[in-house]
């Protein structure tokens, strides 16, 4: 990707077409200047050399809670929080019952 591009890209992208922005105008000063700019994230992370996973059994969950997951991962992803991963790497959910009576999706990476 070129800087022309980025800037082809930051020039699309008004503050007013981002959803938080638009749903809670009173949170958001009226003269704010834009999003900050795009920048190239570096990051790694230093594995131990001869280091394996430990392959350990996710835990189980009941017919009710897959379904939970399944919509939850489905809105995070409609809403574009989360994309689908390829990775050998994973971590176990679990569910937390909060006052209202829903679940909040608790992720354990222990």
């Amino acid at each position: 990707i070129t800087t022309k591009e980025v800037e082809d890209k930051l020039e699309k992208k008004r503050l007013e077409n981002v959803p938080i922005v638009r749903n809670f105008p009173k949170v958001f000063p009226e003269e704010l200047p834009g999003l900050p700019p795009i920048r190239p994230v570096e990051f790694q992370i230093d594995l131990v050399p001869g280091a394996a996973s430990v392959a350990r059994a996710p835990y189980q969950l009941a017919p009710s809670e897959m379904k939970e997951l399944a919509e939850q991962l489905k809105e995070l992803s409609n809403k574009g929080f989360i994309r689908h991963s390829s990775s050998p790497w994973g971590a176990p959910v679990l569910f937390v019952k909060k006052k209202d009576g829903s679940f909040r999706m608790c992720i354990d990476y222990r």
